[in-house]
């Protein structure tokens, strides 16, 4: 994986991670096509292991003679949305890169809004957000729970939302890229690269085919991969709950040996033995899920597991590498 070019080619790149997207993806590289970006500009399409027709979909996209060159990079499995824009900003070859999603329900006309607010605030980074999110239920709240533990844990910024509409440079894209590890998180890594940040606010549509592919499954990967990642809090956390247990059952034993000598009134063991039992042994269990955790990510990037791995690329960069299905 080597980022975006020292040298731009475009003045814009835009990375679009597809996952069962057959019914929207061609709509949507249709319309970026007609967009009039300064400098020129290239679309990258990421098959992040879709199981309908995405990929003879992009493929067909990618090998139509177009004024806007299209690449699109297939990869052996799916690897989750991060690790796919991760891959598409390493194929990158502008001077600012745009990801966004397959839905449609970020309008087209606002890539130029975003392009030309990047280049004229010069931030190195612009995330969107809206005034009206047409998410289901499920996708606010899950999105509003990732921006919390990211508040949390990695110092977001007040006021900014993490969307998957930003715009990068290629300065951030590059930074970004040198991550290898199997467990990408975009957002926590640019908030590692650079802190110059903007804000825009874009129109959002409600879905134009499907249902969302945002699930509780992802929702917890997610997590995981702020959480584990990108901070130590939860050992520290983890820490502090076993030294506040500790200290609770110090100052119950305290209280119950003082209720024995001084009032001289038995104690009843039996449920108290049986709650102490419960109290330390999930504290215990909880604890040691934690440091395995991090410990199980420790060796996953220690052994190289891949961020992703790229079947084959057709387009504007070079025709399949391997026909394989």
């Amino acid at each position: 994986m080597t980022g975006p070019a020292e040298e731009s080619l475009y003045a814009l790149s835009i990375v679009i991670p597809v996952y069962n997207g057959a019914r929207t993806v061609g709509t949507l590289v249709a319309a970026l096509s007609d967009l009039v970006i300064p400098g020129g500009h290239e679309i990258i399409l990421v098959d992040d292991g879709s199981a309908d027709d995405s990929r003879s979909v992009c493929e067909g996209l990618a090998r139509i003679a177009t004024r806007v060159p299209v690449t699109f990079a297939r990869l052996s499995r799916n690897f989750g949305e991060h690790n796919a824009v991760m891959a598409g900003l390493g194929l990158a070859r502008g001077a600012y890169i745009i990801t966004m999603d397959d839905d449609l329900q970020n309008p087209p006309e606002e890539v130029v809004h975003l392009f030309r607010h990047a280049c004229d605030g010069g931030h190195d980074v612009v995330y969107t957000y809206y005034e009206h999110k047409r998410h289901s239920l499920f996708r606010n709240l899950g999105s509003a729970f990732a921006n919390r533990t990211a508040a949390l844990l990695l110092g977001l910024p007040p006021g900014l939302y993490l969307s998957t509409f930003r715009c990068l440079s290629a300065f951030a894209a590059r930074e970004v890229c040198r991550y290898t590890g199997p467990f990408p998180y975009v957002d926590g890594l640019v908030l590692q690269v650079t802190r110059s940040i903007g804000r825009l606010r874009v129109a959002h549509l409600p879905r134009a085919e499907g249902r969302s592919n945002y699930t509780l499954r992802r929702l917890v990967r997610l997590w995981l991969s702020i959480a584990l990642n990108f901070s130590t809090l939860p050992l520290r956390l983890s820490a502090f709950l076993g030294i506040g247990t500790m200290a609770g059952g110090a100052l119950l034993g305290g209280g119950l040996l003082v209720r024995s000598l001084v009032l001289d009134t038995p104690v009843a063991g039996g449920a108290g033995l049986l709650a102490a039992l419960l109290l330390t042994s999930g504290l215990s269990l909880t604890m040691l899920g934690v440091v395995g955790e991090y410990a199980g990510r420790t060796f996953q990037t220690v052994s190289a597991r891949p961020q992703y791995a790229i079947r084959a690329v057709v387009g504007s960069r070079n025709e399949p590498a391997d026909p394989a299905p």
